[in-house]
């Protein structure tokens, strides 16, 4: 049997650079109606936040304030 639901995208999803480096942000709905935050960087390595956020605009906020507190290497992965 095969899950069938669509997966609601933030229109927030985007790509942030720092350091010459960027990574992808993915933020979308979770199972209960807040928004799950994922980054992606170019190696195909992803950081899931556990938490669900109540607007993609805090989730996107999460993200960017990530990037500048703890530089954007945290949310880089090794190369495969």
């Amino acid at each position: 049997m095969e899950d069938d639901f669509d997966i609601e995208k933030s229109p927030l999803c985007q790509v942030l650079t720092s350091d010459n480096k960027s990574v992808y942000v993915d933020i979308y709905r979770g199972d209960d109606h807040g928004w799950l935050l994922e980054v992606v960087d170019e190696f195909g390595n992803s950081t899931v936040w556990d938490k669900e956020f109540s607007s993609d605009e805090a989730a996107l906020e999460e993200a960017k304030a990530t990037v500048r507190d703890e530089g954007i290497d945290v949310l880089i992965g090794p190369e495969p």
